[in-house]
């Protein structure tokens, strides 16, 4: 029997089930020591503890490298570039997986595979010059080299089901619960799944039997265990908890050791479910305090007394520490499984809404809105002061600080500093910027330029990734990338690629790669911040308000004014429709 993975080797290993789980450290949310606070003063006081990530667990590692993108400013709506490029293979510690059973003899050893479709070509029996371009068929399923890559939906469901002697590869049982999706609800999997498990042991003698499910039932609990710490926003569907109760008291009338670690895998994921919950109502909170709008925005004159960045913080390095302890908190609450899901089908009983539309993608957007916000503070500090010498200051400033998230790794508040600071309100100032040594600014832009598929950006990301690989310390192991674009390479390679092949058999060569990508994120995202934290720094990056686009350009024409017709009648389109800027108008006369 062919192995299930083309990456044997590469992925992390599965410790084998044992007596001893307790062992396995619960990861917990820097979120989950505190309630949700009920009112807005000092949120973040609340919202941001200092504590380890809710996914520390051993992720699955890669070398993968992300493949597309385009240079703008990137808003949760996915705009999508062009020429995707094959990425490297995962790496990560070897391990030994049997994947031959022989209670599946009947679907190992049947021949043949029709299908005569270019996607399918490596399916048939070729050829093999010189010990090479192995293929073989084993039932309903493909392979390549010893590589599956494809086969039936019911074939992979049944490969998942885990019997007396025979437990899927981990890497298989990971790629499949991550793309599963793409073709059928968790809950329907699940169910499919706990169903053809319990079910195959039935021979028609009780005693028997209960021997029979008294020997599967440890390998049940741990695909349950993988299932629950991997992807366990799945269980936030009261369907799939249902389930996993049924499950439970199944288990607990045939093994009463696998029903203790059953209650003890349960407990782990419901406080891994209320950190999530404490989570999102505290960036809920934030978000409230960041749109309340006080009167210092409502007036040039009054921004002299309001606080910018700089009395905030004026130490570059520190605040790109800090703006790493926002980046790495809220990628450590995004599930896995929410790229797949931004694309992932819809479910007929979620009222013809997508499935994954209600707080199935939340974490995800929540993070590219973090993004959007940098950017969009970043070019209101900028274009808030009345002189030109503290707005030239302030660019200066973000130049460094763009400077140190580089060093840092921290590739994603870098790009949303550049991107503010490419904002067409900020890059008119031509007096502002005639005042700014740019030497650095253009080195930074250079490294994040998108041409040739941000070919210098992932030049920089393998180098952070190496770096991170053989790390000394815990800063070294910061590896934060450019997210929107991490997002864009993951929906190429899904759109690039047929899901399913002429036959109707599932590209699982395609669910390898998705695999692949998603997985050097796990490995990303679980990196503990090595930083001080500094909560009046923190809240003033969460919380400060900041302006509308529109807001934006008035305060840019009030700052320099109009230098022609059509900014001219700009401004007075904008003063229209924002009143309370004509006590502006003095302000970049005598400021400037």
């Amino acid at each position: 029997m062919p192995p299930t993975t083309p990456y044997a080797g590469k992925f992390s290993s599965c410790p084998p089930y044992s007596s001893n789980n307790n062992n396995h450290q619960q990861p917990q949310s820097p979120y989950n020591s505190v309630p949700a606070p009920k009112s807005t003063k000092n949120v973040y006081n609340s919202a941001y503890m200092a504590s380890e990530k809710p996914h520390s667990h051993n992720a699955y590692r890669s070398n993968s490298v992300a493949t597309v993108g385009a240079k703008e400013h990137y808003s949760s709506s996915y705009v999508v570039s062009e020429n995707p490029y094959p990425s490297a293979l995962p790496r990560s510690p070897s391990r030994q997986h049997s994947t031959s059973c022989p209670g599946r003899a009947q679907r190992h050893t049947s021949s043949g595979s029709s299908g005569s479709s270019g996607g399918e070509q490596s399916c048939r029996n070729k050829p093999r010059p010189y010990g090479q371009d192995i293929t073989a068929s084993y039932g309903e399923m493909c392979y390549h080299n010893n590589s599956l890559v494809s086969a039936s939906l019911e074939a992979l469901i049944q490969h998942l089901v885990p019997t007396v002697d025979y437990y899927p590869d981990r890497s298989y049982v990971f790629t499949f619960l991550l793309s599963s999706r793409l073709f059928l609800h968790p809950y329907e999997l699940m169910t499919r799944v706990c169903h053809l498990c319990v079910e195959q042991q039935w021979c028609g003698d009780a005693l028997l039997d209960k021997i029979r499910f008294r020997e599967v039932a440890p390998k049940l609990v741990q695909l349950l265990t993988e299932w629950t710490e991997t992807f366990p926003y799945d269980f936030r569907d009261d369907r799939m908890m249902r389930c996993l109760k049924d499950v439970s008291h199944h288990v607990a009338r045939g093994d009463e050791f696998s029903w203790r670690a059953m209650q003890q895998m349960t407990q782990r994921l419901i406080k891994r479910l209320s950190a999530l919950g404490q989570y999102e109502e505290a960036v809920a909170a934030l978000n409230a305090m960041a749109i309340e709008r006080p009167a210092s925005l409502k007036s040039k004159q009054a921004s002299s007394q309001r606080s910018d960045i700089l009395s905030v913080c004026d130490e570059p390095f520190f605040l790109a520490q800090q703006l790493t302890h926002i980046e790495l908190d809220r990628l450590s609450f995004i599930g896995p499984e929410e790229f797949i899901q931004t694309f992932a089908m819809k479910d007929p009983l979620e009222n013809n809404k997508g499935f994954f539309r209600k707080r199935k993608t939340s974490n995800l957007e929540a993070y590219i809105n973090w993004f959007n916000r940098l950017s969009y503070l970043v070019a209101t500090e900028i274009c808030m002061p009345v002189k030109k010498k503290q707005r030239a200051r302030i660019i200066e400033f973000f130049i460094d600080v763009a400077q140190e998230c580089f060093n840092i790794g921290n590739f994603n508040s870098l790009m949303a500093i550049i991107t503010g600071m490419n904002m067409s309100p900020v890059a008119r100032l031509k007096k502002t910027w005639n005042k700014v040594n740019t030497d650095k600014f253009e080195i930074l832009e250079h490294q994040m330029d998108p041409s040739s598929n941000f070919s210098n950006y992932r030049t920089a990301l393998r180098g952070a990734t190496q770096r991170s690989e053989t790390a000394h310390s815990s800063q070294e192991k910061i590896v934060i990338p450019f997210f929107s674009l991490l997002i864009k390479d993951i929906y190429f390679l899904n759109e690039g690629c047929a899901s399913r092949l002429s036959n109707g058999h599932i590209n699982f060569e395609k669910l390898w790669d998705l695999a692949k990508q998603v997985s050097e994120f796990l490995v990303w995202r679980q990196v503990i911040c090595p930083f001080d934290r500094d909560r009046r720094i923190l809240q003033y990056l969460v919380t400060t308000p900041i302006f509308t686009e529109d807001e934006l350009h008035l305060a840019s024409y009030e700052s320099e004014g109009p230098e022609n017709n059509m900014e001219k009648d700009s401004r007075k389109s904008l003063r229209w429709v924002w009143p309370w800027a004509s006590n502006w108008g003095w302000a970049w006369r005598e400021g400037n």
